[in-house]
C-alpha cells in the first residue's frame, strides 16, 4: 500500500519556528498554565487580522461558547446558525440551553443565505444572536449579513474556524461581527495541535471571556468564584506552536490556492463537475478544495476510487438540520445545503502535497469518468 495522501494534516514550518517557541517555554519552565507564548500569540494574531483583542482558548468550540455567553445568550433564547457546518458550530448553543434555528446556504457562496436570514427574522424577531460560518475558507456575503444583523440589533458571531487568512473585500474574515472565532485543530490551515481564538474589537468582552475561561477565579487571596467558570485557556506550550505557525500562514494560503487552481485546471472540463464558488469580493484561504457532482458520476464513486489508492477524501458537511440530534429544530431555506451535501466532495488539500501526488489524484478521478 502506498503512503497515505491526507485531506489536510498538520504542517510544521521548515524553519522550525514552532520548536523555538516551545523550547523557550521549557527553558523558562512556563509549561502551564499560561505565559509569554499565550500573551504574544494573542497579540500577534490580533495584529495579523487587524482586530483589537484576542483570547487564546482550548478550542474553537470553546471560543463559540464564550462568544454566545458574552453576547448574553441564555436559556430559552433563539440563535440563528448556518446549517451547512460542522457540529462544533451548533453544539455551544446547546451548552447555553438556547434554541438553534438553522439557516440555509445560497448557491453563490455556499454560506448563509441572506434571504433566508431575513425570512428567519420575520418568523423569530426575538432572536438573540446569529452565527455565520465561512465554509471551507469561502467568505459569506458579509455586507448583507452585517446590515441585516444591525437592522435587527442582534449580535453577530463569525465562525471563521476554516477561513483564517481569508478576506472579504480586503478585510480578514472573523473581524466583521461582534465576535470572531478561529480554530487551530490539527486539520486547519495552521494548527496548535488543538486550540482556538476568540477575537473582538470589544476589549472588555474579551477580558471577560479570559476570566470565564480560567474558572472565573475572582481577585482574592483565597480561591473564590462569583460566577460559573470553564477550563478553556490555551497552554503556553501549544501557544508556542501557534506563534510559529502564524509566521507561515501566508505561505500556507498560497499553497492552498495552488492546490485549488491545480484541480480546477485539470478537472474543470469534466462533465458534471463544478468547483466551489469564488466571488469577486472573496479572497479565500482555500482550506479544502471542494467540488459538486451534478452528472452520472456520484460522490461515492470518487470516495471509493481514491480510498482504493489510500487517498483520503470526504463528503461536504451534512447540514445540521439533517442531523439526528438537531432535526427537531426549525430550518429556514429552500434546501440548497442539502443538495451541496448530497453532491459534494472535498478533495485532498494537504499543504505538503507534491505535484506528482496531485497528478495521481487527478488521474484516478479522470479514470472514474472514463
Amino acid at each position: 500500500m502506498s503512503e497515505r495522501i491526507f485531506l489536510s494534516s498538520p504542517h510544521m514550518s521548515e524553519e522550525g519556528y514552532e520548536q523555538q517557541y516551545v523550547q523557550e517555554a521549557f527553558d523558562t519552565n512556563w509549561i502551564a498554565p499560561l505565559g509569554t507564548n499565550v500573551n504574544e500569540f494573542e497579540n500577534e494574531l490580533a495584529e495579523k487580522v487587524g482586530i483589537k483583542s484576542a483570547a487564546a482558548l482550548s478550542s474553537g468550540t470553546a471560543a463559540i461558547h464564550l462568544a454566545l455567553k458574552a453576547a448574553g445568550v441564555e436559556e430559552g433564547d433563539i440563535v440563528f446558525c448556518s446549517t451547512l457546518t460542522f457540529s462544533a458550530t451548533a453544539n455551544p448553543i446547546m451548552y447555553q440551553h438556547a434554541t438553534p434555528v438553522f439557516i440555509d446556504s445560497d448557491e453563490k457562496t455556499w454560506n448563509m443565505d441572506p434571504v433566508a436570514l431575513e425570512e428567519a427574522f420575520e418568523k423569530y424577531p426575538e432572536v438573540k444572536a446569529v452565527i455565520v460560518v465561512h465554509l471551507y475558507g469561502l467568505s459569506a456575503d458579509m455586507d448583507r449579513i452585517v446590515d441585516i444583523c444591525k437592522k435587527h440589533d442582534v449580535a453577530l458571531i463569525e465562525d471563521a474556524a476554516e477561513s483564517l487568512g481569508g478576506y472579504y473585500k480586503d478585510k480578514h474574515t472573523g473581524t466583521f461581527g461582534d465576535y470572531g472565532i478561529f480554530s487551530f485543530n490539527g486539520n486547519k490551515i495552521i494548527t496548535t495541535s488543538g486550540g482556538g481564538m476568540l477575537v473582538s474589537n470589544n476589549e472588555e468582552k474579551v477580558a471577560k471571556a479570559r476570566f470565564w475561561a480560567t474558572q472565573s477565579r475572582d481577585q482574592a487571596r483565597h480561591y473564590q468564584h462569583s460566577e460559573i467558570g470553564y477550563n478553556y485557556r490555551m497552554s503556553n506550550v501549544t501557544a508556542g506552536i501557534g506563534r510559529g505557525q502564524l509566521k507561515v500562514l501566508d505561505q500556507r494560503v498560497e499553497k492552498k490556492k495552488y492546490i485549488y487552481d491545480f484541480y480546477k485546471r485539470e478537472l474543470g472540463d469534466l462533465e458534471g463537475i463544478e468547483f466551489m464558488p469564488v466571488n469577486e469580493w472573496d479572497r479565500p484561504n482555500y482550506w479544502l478544495s471542494s467540488i459538486q457532482l451534478t452528472g452520472k458520476v456520484r460522490p461515492i464513486d470518487i470516495f471509493e476510487a481514491l480510498e482504493k489508492e489510500n487517498i483520503e477524501s470526504r463528503p461536504v458537511w451534512k447540514p445540521m438540520h439533517m442531523q439526528p440530534f438537531f432535526e427537531q429544530y426549525d430550518f429556514v431555506g429552500q434546501g440548497v445545503s442539502e443538495k451541496l451535501f448530497e453532491n459534494g466532495v472535498c478533495l485532498p488539500s494537504d499543504t505538503k502535497l507534491k505535484d506528482e501526488e496531485m497528478n495521481k489524484v487527478v488521474s484516478i478521478i479522470k479514470g472514474v469518468w472514463e
